[in-house]
C-alpha cells in the first residue's frame, strides 16, 4: 500500500474520472495531481465526473478537502457526480453538502452605486416599517390586557425599571439640566444687556426649559443611558435564547420583558421633566444673581409674571410622547437583536440613534400643532 497521497485523473471524453489511493494525512502536502484533476473540471466538454479509490490507506481530513473542492467546483459546472468512496467517506462528504449554505453568510460586499443604495433601502423600507407597527400593535394589546388585569408582567419587574430610568437618573439631569440653564441664561444675556433688559433673562429661561427644552434634554439623555440598556439587555436575552426559553414555557415576552420597561418610562419621564425644568432655572437662577446683578426674589418674582403655566403642561406633553418613543425603539431594537455579540452592539447603537431622531421628529410635529392651536 502506498504511504502517501495517490491522485489519477484521466479524461474520457465528456467524463473525468478521480480516483484516489495512498495515505493522507494533513502534514502531507498534496501530490501534484490533485491540481491537475481541479484544472481537468474547467475543460468545457467535462459533463460527468466520477470519484473512486483505489488502495486506499489511512486518510484524514486532508483527503475530505480535497474531494469538497472537486464536488463543489462539480457542482458549479453542473456536471453529473457518480461516487464510489469508503463508506465513511461517502457520508462525511455527503453531510458537507447536506445544508446549502445560508445566503449573505459570505463576506463578500458588493459595491453598490449611491442609486443602487438608495434604491435598495427603499426597497427595504416597507417590511421594516410593518414589522415595527406589528411590535407597537403587540405592545398595545399587552397594555389593554395590562388595565384588565391579565397581563403576565410583574409588578417588582415595574418597580425595578422605574428605580432604573427615575431616581438613578437624577444625577445626570441634574447636572445637564442646570447647564443647559446656564447656558440659556448666558446666551440670552449676551444680547438682553446690551438694551438694559437682563431681567428678561428669566422669561427667556423659564419659558425655554418648561415648554420644551426641558423635555428635550431628559429625552436625549435617557435615549443614550435607558434606551442602549434596554436594547443591550434583551438582545443579550436574545442571544442567550431567553426570550425564546420565556415563550416555550408560555410566557408572553412582550409582556415580561418590554410592557414594564414601557410604562416605567412612560411615566417617568414626565416627572423627570420636572425636576429638569427646576434645575434648569436654577441654572438660570444662578447667572441672573452672580453676574446680571438681578436680586434673588427679583429674579423669582419675573419668572412667575413671564412664564405661564400652560408651558408646564405642554412640556410634559412632550415628555410623555418621549418616553413612549424611546422605550419601544429600545426594546424593539432588543427584540429584534440577531444571535451575536456584534448584533447586540449594533442594536443598541440603533436605539440610540433612532432614539433621537424620533425625539427630533416628534417635538417638531408637537412645535407646529401646538402653533396651529395657539397654545
Amino acid at each position: 500500500m502506498e504511504t502517501s497521497p495517490q491522485v489519477t485523473a484521466s479524461v474520457q471524453g465528456p467524463l473525468l474520472r478521480v480516483s484516489v489511493g495512498g495515505s493522507w494525512n494533513i502534514d502531507t502536502d498534496w501530490p501534484p495531481e490533485a491540481r491537475t484533476a481541479l484544472e481537468s473540471l474547467t475543460n468545457q466538454n467535462i459533463r460527468e465526473v466520477r470519484l473512486e479509490s483505489d488502495n486506499l490507506g489511512a486518510w484524514d481530513s486532508s483527503l475530505l478537502v480535497f474531494l469538497v473542492q472537486l464536488v463543489q467546483t462539480a457542482n458549479e459546472r453542473k456536471a453529473s457526480l457518480q461516487t464510489s468512496l469508503p463508506d465513511g467517506l461517502e457520508r462525511l462528504l455527503k453531510l458537507a453538502f447536506a445544508v446549502p449554505a445560508k445566503a449573505g453568510s459570505d463576506r463578500k460586499k458588493e459595491n453598490l452605486s449611491f442609486v443602487q443604495r438608495v434604491g435598495q433601502a427603499a426597497i427595504d423600507l416597507p417590511p421594516r416599517v410593518a414589522d415595527f407597527l406589528n411590535f407597537v400593535g403587540d405592545v398595545t394589546l399587552a397594555v389593554g390586557r395590562l388595565f384588565v388585569g391579565r397581563t403576565q408582567m410583574r409588578p417588582q419587574d415595574l418597580l425595578a425599571a422605574m428605580q432604573e430610568c427615575g431616581v438613578q437618573a437624577l444625577p445626570i439631569i441634574s447636572i445637564t439640566s442646570m447647564l443647559f440653564g446656564l447656558i440659556l441664561a448666558f446666551v440670552g444675556a449676551v444680547q438682553l444687556t446690551q438694551f438694559g433688559a437682563q431681567i428678561y433673562v428669566a422669561g427667556l429661561v423659564g419659558i425655554g426649559m418648561l415648554r420644551v427644552m426641558g423635555a428635550v434634554m431628559v429625552g436625549v439623555v435617557m435615549a443614550g443611558r435607558v434606551g442602549a440598556a434596554y436594547a443591550a439587555l434583551i438582545g443579550t436575552m436574545q442571544v442567550n435564547e431567553e426570550v425564546d426559553a420565556l415563550a416555550t414555557l408560555g410566557i408572553a415576552p412582550v409582556d415580561f420583558l418590554v410592557l414594564p420597561r414601557v410604562v416605567a418610562l412612560t411615566a417617568m419621564i414626565p416627572l423627570l421633566t420636572l425636576y429638569a425644568d427646576l434645575m434648569g432655572v436654577v441654572g438660570g437662577y444662578i447667572v441672573a444673581t452672580t453676574m446680571l446683578n438681578i436680586s434673588p426674589m427679583e429674579y423669582i418674582n419675573a419668572t412667575m409674571q413671564m412664564v405661564p403655566y400652560k408651558h408646564v403642561f405642554i412640556g410634559l406633553a412632550y415628555g410623555t410622547v418621549f418616553g413612549v418613543i424611546i422605550a419601544l425603539t429600545g426594546c424593539y431594537q432588543g427584540m429584534r437583536c440577531g444571535r451575536s455579540a456584534q448584533a447586540v452592539g449594533l442594536a443598541t447603537t440603533t436605539a440610540v440613534v433612532h432614539a433621537i431622531v424620533g425625539i427630533i421628529v416628534a417635538t417638531a410635529v408637537i412645535t407646529v400643532i401646538c402653533n396651529v392651536l395657539d397654545i
